[in-house]
């Protein structure tokens, strides 16, 4: 008897092993988002689409404390939604704001500006047939793109989010938008000093995710040049640098949960003159700012070109150009660098990435990268 019920244990315990390891192997890939902020489509990109998790559109506006769109706006809108009558899984999203748009200072500071900018918001989402809000606020308490700025504004925009999310809430509940399949509501948010106006701690619960800016960390405003969107930071950087994991550190301290946060992907690069020639122009001073190249520009007429050489920082995970002729430098995302991001996205159990911007990119070269990269 003691030698059957031995086997019968043996053979309990060999079952429920062999069911827990069936559970394992059955049990779905995690899924990371792909975000793309869009101004527009381009009919051409209909075969990626289905890559996509969210299409953010850029750009509402606050008019009299008040979410709208244009006429031309609400035409290039409903060239997202459109869509996802061929792509259901597709989400469509709003975002209000970008560099240099004001208004939000204003709005947020009283209770009834809230509400104005939280109810408008969430009628037009429903009226549109999107599927969330994203606030992109550049930057409370700060002034640096020329908008009125408050120091309330840390606590106001707490506030305005909290009005916003019961508002969509309200909204998506009267439109059977509920549970799973409720409007999103996300932020667009920089790092370092720029997120000094901001109560990290206190927002997340308003929010599905955040589209964490983690590029522009050198441009016009900065001294040196650098990697304007690098995983990590240079041993060339200043102590000070801003770089992609020191964000996702800075967001992770404060308590939000790594399925929240969402890096970015920069579809362009940033280009510099006149730059001291010491390790091949990497952070180093510049006479003059350029500008922006897209993507294809950059694989047409510089990566390998017109004595363009291209350099990887394996400590950055990030490539950069230099012309020692010309004395030009170049920084910006590629294939590579995206992988890398995409696996250190899997490594930190983070939320997806998220790019700008889709016109950037008409051939999907990098889209691809991030869907492959997440896959």
């Amino acid at each position: 008897m003691r030698l059957l019920l031995s086997l019968a244990c043996l053979a309990a315990a060999w079952l429920t092993a062999s069911c827990c390891l069936a559970a394992t192997h059955a049990a779905p890939a995690r899924h990371y988002r792909v975000v793309g902020y869009a101004t527009g489509w381009n009919p051409v990109q209909d075969k990626d689409a289905g890559k996509i998790d969210t299409l953010i559109f850029a750009f509402a506006r606050l008019e009299n404390g008040r979410v709208v769109l244009d006429t031309q706006g609400e035409r290039r809108l409903r060239r997202l939604t459109a869509l996802k009558a061929s792509h259901p899984a597709l989400s469509v999203a709003i975002s209000v704001g970008g560099w240099g748009a004001g208004g939000f200072s204003e709005a947020a500071s009283s209770a009834a500006g809230r509400r104005a900018f939280a109810d408008s918001a969430a009628a037009l989402v429903a009226a549109h047939h999107a599927d969330g809000l994203d606030v992109d606020w550049e930057y409370p308490d700060h002034h640096e793109s020329g908008i009125r700025s408050s120091p309330r504004d840390r606590r106001d925009f707490t506030l305005l989010l909290q009005a916003i999310r019961a508002s969509l809430d309200r909204a998506g509940a009267a439109h059977g938008r509920t549970g799973a399949n409720h409007y999103t509501l996300s932020i667009a948010a920089a790092d370092g000093p720029f997120i000094s106006g901001i109560d990290i701690a206190a927002v997340a619960p308003s929010l599905d995710w955040f589209n964490l800016m983690t590029y522009d960390f050198v441009n016009a405003m900065t001294p040196t040049t650098g990697h304007h969107t690098g995983l990590h930071a240079s041993r060339l950087a200043p102590a000070d640098a801003r770089s992609t994991s020191r964000a996702v550190r800075q967001f992770l301290a404060a308590g939000v949960p790594p399925h929240k946060l969402v890096i970015g992907a920069a579809f362009y690069g940033r280009e510099f003159a006149g730059v001291r020639p010491a390790h091949d122009g990497l952070y180093q001073p510049y006479a003059r700012f350029v500008g922006t190249l897209a993507w294809p520009r950059l694989e047409s007429h510089y990566i390998g070109k017109r004595g363009y050489v291209r350099h990887w920082d394996a400590r950055a995970q990030a490539p950069w150009l230099w012309n020692p002729g010309t004395r030009r430098f170049v920084s910006y995302d590629d294939p590579r660098s995206i992988a890398a991001k995409a696996a250190y996205v899997k490594a930190m159990h983070l939320g997806g990435i998220m790019y700008w911007e889709q016109s950037l990119d008409p051939g999907d070269e990098l889209l691809e990268a991030i869907w492959q990269g997440l896959r």
